[in-house]
């Protein structure tokens, strides 16, 4: 099993929207690094933080799983798409997206800042200046201890 942090913007897709919806299509990432993570690395039951990211309050708020192995991205055929990519042929795909389904939301926010303070989470992608991505892996140590700490806030 993997883990993994994936971020959105809540004004675009939200912990409160997955858990309506139950599962989503994690589609519309436009980076050939995630791309290859999502082809590559993502398995069926990988868990992941979901990260509310450009917003007020930075943060991890919630859990969810991987429910199935990458697809084509439907949104890179879709001329309407703010994520349409004129290259992509259905015969030849470009992006893939990822099948997610809600585990839980978490009772307060593990923020940014909090993050920052803890000697264990030196390593963590998403604390290292100039990463941009939108989906990053954590191991098994960080997972473990960003849980606790999630679980241990109220």
């Amino acid at each position: 099993m993997a883990y993994w942090l994936m971020k959105s913007e809540p004004s675009v897709y939200s912990i409160d929207d997955l858990q309506r919806d139950g599962s989503t299509d994690w589609a519309g990432v436009r980076n050939y690094q995630v791309r290859n993570m999502f082809r590559d690395e993502f398995r069926s039951g990988d868990l992941a933080f979901f990260y509310h990211s450009s917003c007020p309050q930075p943060g991890i708020v919630g859990l969810m799983s991987v429910s199935g192995a990458a697809s084509f991205d439907p949104e890179q055929f879709d001329p309407r798409s703010e994520y349409f990519d004129a290259r992509a042929q259905t015969d030849k795909p470009v992006w893939l997206s990822v099948e997610m389904r809600f585990k839980q939301k978490f009772t307060a926010v593990l923020t940014l800042d909090e993050l920052r303070q803890y000697a264990e989470l030196a390593d963590l992608a998403l604390l290292r200046r100039g990463n941009r991505l939108s989906v990053m892996p954590v191991t098994p140590a960080e997972w473990r201890f960003m849980l606790d700490l999630a679980r241990r806030k109220k």
